[in-house]
């Protein structure tokens, strides 16, 4: 039995109960001695609870309430731009012609998704200020590797083979030399200015006839918008490198600022994130990938085109990276993404940037009296306090956010970027009311003064929660799997 009293499913078995009925079987039983080795096959009845449908649907009903969602509640989630999914986006998503569909059809009887797609591809083209555009990558890492292979097709289809490296932020998204290194590079490490911006004169320390690209997301993952970016720019092209742009920041300053007029080359979006497809759960995301016309060459293949007014898909790509995900993107979010531009338009698309970046720059300045702003500047979307006079009392980052718990908000990113210490980064979007960051301010305000007061509260925390302090560490390294045996 939980501390909430919510019994466990297990000790609800009653013997002959079933929550479920399956029509009579009308095919063939199939020996699966001929389809798998023995060693895969059950010998006995897999040992399931016994509950009636109403039992079974509580229990998930009630496992759903303890989740924290952007749904159910504010998720401050930095650097992940967890804001709200418009319901209309599923309801199109729904649609027959939409959801009814194979990959495998022939195109002519699918114009219409693929109309959709085609118009996707144009209306990124656009906010990105890119040349083209393929929607194949299935997440924003994933259209981060895409984006480096085409930058390292570029450069071998040169003959410059020497350029091995990629250079990113102190402060960058921990994907940027992941994907750096599976794609073969080298990463090089360019530091932070005490404002939070790269440093040009250590930019042009690490920059050389080696580098392949500079990765970086403006604003950066500080929240900062990098203002010296067209120099930057000029520093990388002037050593025949390519500048990578990480979209993840792209909420920031859509339909404000585009990628491509500071210089870019290619850039990744995130239309899980940015263009408000769900996020999150181990669902399906989607990368997009933008390129400049030295870069368009490379593109994973097929890539879809309109030709004679039909739309169709482009094989015919000899200097092509490949195929970089089977069939040709998830569709399903590529649909809402197309959707919420569509709805939102230029304007509201310009609105949202405007309350993003509204919202962030309130919420800092009502916590800057309670904690330490590293950065006291202006904002972007996001914003990084440091928890540092907290820990002088004893008190850290990390019992402060499972504190927050108590209060029902997922904690914000925590311990990152790795050069803040004690570092808190909180994003509200955009579609959060004042009412709700208020409250949100209030209550890490209230934590705030328990450190002062009785940091033993916090330091214990969270008390509300289904299950108590968890020691993570220790969860990692050794899991335990706890199997309940029915009388």
């Amino acid at each position: 039995m939980h501390k909430d009293n919510q019994a466990l499913i297990f000790e609800l078995t009653k013997e002959g109960r079933i929550g479920y009925s399956l029509p009579t079987l009308d095919v063939p039983e199939v020996d699966l001695s001929e389809l798998l080795p023995a060693d895969l096959i059950r010998t006995e009845v897999a040992e399931l609870p016994e509950v009636s449908e109403l039992d079974i649907m509580r229990h998930y009903t009630a496992l759903s309430n303890r989740n924290h969602g952007v749904d159910s509640g504010f998720y401050p989630l930095g650097s992940c731009t967890m804001k709200y999914n418009p319901k209309i986006n599923e309801s199109v998503a729904r649609f027959p012609g939409f959801a009814n569909i194979h990959p495998l059809q022939d195109e002519k009887t699918v114009q219409g998704a693929l109309e959709l797609m085609f118009d996707l591809q144009e209306h990124l083209k656009e906010i990105t200020g890119m040349d083209e555009v393929t929607l194949q990558p299935a997440a924003g890492a994933h259209g981060e590797w895409t984006g480096l292979m085409m930058i390292r097709a570029y450069h071998e289809s040169r003959g410059d083979l020497k350029r091995t490296k990629v250079i990113v932020p102190d402060s960058a998204h921990g994907t940027n030399p992941a994907s750096a290194t599976v794609a073969g590079f080298e990463t090089v490490t360019v530091k932070s200015s005490d404002q939070g911006l790269v440093d040009l004169e250590d930019l042009k320390r690490v920059i050389g006839d080696d580098t392949a690209a500079l990765m970086l997301t403006n604003p950066n993952t500080l929240g900062l918008f990098e203002e010296q970016i067209l120099e930057m720019a000029a520093i990388v092209h002037e050593v025949g490198g390519k500048l990578y742009y990480d979209g993840a920041n792209l909420n920031a300053v859509m339909s404000k600022a585009r990628p491509g007029d500071m210089g870019f080359d290619v850039v990744h979006l995130n239309l899980h994130k940015t263009f408000t497809g769900p996020h999150g759960g181990g669902g399906p995301g989607s990368g997009p990938v933008g390129v400049k016309k030295d870069l368009l060459p490379y593109l994973p293949k097929p890539l879809l085109v309109k030709k004679d007014d039909a739309y169709t898909f482009d094989y015919n790509r000899p200097e092509s990276i490949g195929r970089v995900k089977p069939y040709y993107g998830n569709f399903g979010i590529n649909v809402r993404a197309y959707t919420y531009i569509r709805s939102m338009g230029p304007d509201g698309l310009k609105a949202v940037t405007e309350y993003a970046v509204l919202n962030a720059n309130y919420m800092m300045r009502k916590l800057q009296p309670h904690f330490d702003l590293p950065y006291d500047r202006h904002c972007k979307h996001e914003f990084v306090l440091s928890g540092r006079r907290q820990k002088k009392l004893g008190v850290r980052t990390l019992d402060m956010a499972k504190r927050l718990l108590d209060f029902g908000y997922h904690p914000p990113t925590i311990y990152f970027p790795l050069n803040v210490e004690e570092g808190m980064m909180i994003e509200p979007t955009e579609t959060e009311s004042k009412e709700t960051l208020d409250a949100f301010i209030d209550a890490l305000i209230q934590i705030a003064k328990e450190v002062e007061d009785n940091p033993e509260i916090v330091q214990n925390a969270p008390h509300t929660t289904v299950i108590n302090r968890l020691d993570e560490t220790k969860a990692a390294r050794k899991p335990v799997l706890r199997y309940y045996k029915t009388e």
